[in-house]
């Protein structure tokens, strides 16, 4: 017979669980669990056993069991994740691939029909043909402007209907067609809103960029401050080749039109008188250019 503990025992029973979990895992996804049902949860909860563990709870317990905990252990990073417990949230902790895991939670969608007050993620459209409806239900789309006519028994949309657009509430009557419908615009899923790793959180975003993303960030990073280095003539690591080759040029520039020399530019020079003729023929058109100009 299975032991039924008070709830004051099953907040004491969360906190231990929850402080186990801080102890064991580093890595921690807070995942939206809106709308998710208790047979997707176990589904993924299933899916990730092993090297991953789903807790949900009320947010006053996480809340109060991160504070008990990091003050227990001085561990006081963890309160970085106080602010992002918010909803109907929930914590995933886990010891796998961050991106792998996030793709597998992902993976468990359940189409679900769009419920009055719901803000739609989505443009819900509803496309011409029959709906199956007899005609009594006319008036109810006439309500919603919705132009209709009646086929064969049974009430047909004419013409594609924008029902809700992305970001707008569902309505009453728009929520009540949609059931009438059988549709089920909306697919809901644990979807990750941050990512704790080693006392940092940040976007999920960051675990969808590749190692060649990072290089050509850090590339990109480089460039500007070259660009700046030599705008302001501020010595740094990254801007010394370009400044040496700078100062080379410079100092060639006055041994050519100077008496002054140096080995290599002895050797410019030579080069320069060897190859003269050549060189007059080649700046020729270039010269005529410049006169006609």
């Amino acid at each position: 017979m299975a032991v039924k503990f008070s709830k004051a025992q099953k907040k004491v029973e969360y906190h231990k669980k929850m402080c186990r979990l801080l102890e064991e895992y580093s890595q921690i996804l807070i995942v939206d669990a809106d709308h998710v049902r208790s047979k997707q949860l176990q589904d993924i909860r299933r899916a990730v056993r092993g090297h991953s563990v789903v807790l949900m709870g009320k947010n006053t317990m996480m809340k109060r069991s991160l504070r008990v905990y990091a003050e227990r252990t001085g561990n006081m990073d963890l309160l970085t994740l106080v602010p992002f417990i918010v909803g109907k949230v929930g914590l995933i902790f886990t010891k796998g691939d961050l991106k792998e895991v996030s793709e597998e939670v992902s993976k468990y969608k359940v189409g679900g029909l769009a419920r009055a007050g719901v803000v739609s993620p989505i443009d819900i459209v509803i496309k011409p043909g029959s709906t199956g409806l007899d005609p009594s239900n006319t008036s109810f789309f006439q309500a919603l402007n919705i132009p209709t006519k009646i086929n064969k028994g049974a009430v047909e949309i004419i013409v594609p209907v924008e029902l809700v657009k992305k970001g707008e509430k569902v309505g009453t009557s728009e929520a009540t067609l949609l059931a009438k419908l059988d549709k089920k615009p909306f697919s809901y899923a644990l979807v990750v809103l941050s990512v704790y790793q080693n006392g940092s959180v940040f976007s999920p975003k960051v675990l969808d960029l590749t190692d060649q993303d990072l290089a050509a960030k850090f590339s990109g990073g480089v460039s500007m401050i070259v660009s700046l280095s030599l705008a302001i003539s501020y010595p740094t690591l990254a801007v010394a080749p370009h400044m040496f080759v700078n100062a080379y040029n410079n100092v060639l520039a006055v041994a050519m039109a100077t008496a002054y020399s140096f080995p290599q530019a002895q050797k410019v020079k030579e080069y320069l008188k060897e190859n003269e003729s050549k060189i007059a023929v080649a700046m020729g058109p270039v010269a005529a250019a410049k006169e006609e100009d």
